[in-house]
């Protein structure tokens, strides 16, 4: 199976991913790809930067050139059962992963004042400094035009979401619940498959 993380910042993605990593899941981010595109050319890989080279990449290549980049690697792990694909945040990459054979896309959020205390709590410098920053930053980051960053069309086509708005146990257990209900569809799948 292969699980795809789209959803809002610092709703909790890294932590379903780490979670999934633990689960022996083998791990890509379409983060990651920018940031390595954007080492290559002597650009800081800060926020700002990301969102750019993002919107510029989809802009000239196609709105699933990440995932693209991405599907290129899992191709190249044959061996690999289960994968978790980090960073989705255009339905132009969602569109390509669905190509993929038993993808699902898993959505995760968490009301705004929760996620702003996380973003807080974190530190790192990619984080907004206020309150004020953060939502202007997700206004920016939810509906993006055709190439850019478009998370709430992201999550509307979500296969399941994951509400992350209290502990680790209660978050680990809805992966574990969505992890169950995806091995089922794929079981069911399979049958009907078989029957043809």
């Amino acid at each position: 199976m292969i699980v795809g993380l789209t959803g809002t910042y610092a709703a909790g993605k890294g932590t379903v991913a780490e979670y999934l990593i633990g689960r022996g899941f083998q791990f890509y981010s379409l983060s990651d790809e920018l940031r390595l595109l954007l080492r290559e050319k002597g650009f800081m890989p800060t926020r700002d930067n990301l969102t750019k080279a993002g919107n510029t990449l989809r802009a000239k290549h196609g709105s699933g050139f990440l995932a693209e980049l991405v599907i290129k690697r899992l191709r190249g792990s044959p061996s690999v059962t289960n994968s978790v694909v980090d960073s989705i945040r255009n339905t132009g990459e969602i569109a390509a992963l669905r190509e993929l054979k038993d993808f699902f896309l898993v959505a995760v959020d968490a009301p705004v004042d929760i996620r702003y205390e996380r973003a807080k709590k974190r530190g790192t410098e990619r984080d907004p400094k206020s309150f004020s920053e953060f939502l202007v930053q997700e206004k920016r980051e939810m509906a993006g035009k055709s190439t850019e960053q478009q998370l709430a069309a992201c999550i509307k086509e979500a296969d399941f979401v994951i509400n992350n708005d209290t502990d680790y146990k209660n978050l680990y257990k809805q992966i574990e619940k969505v992890l169950l209900e995806i091995k089922a569809k794929i079981a069911a799948s399979a049958a009907a498959a078989a029957k043809k």
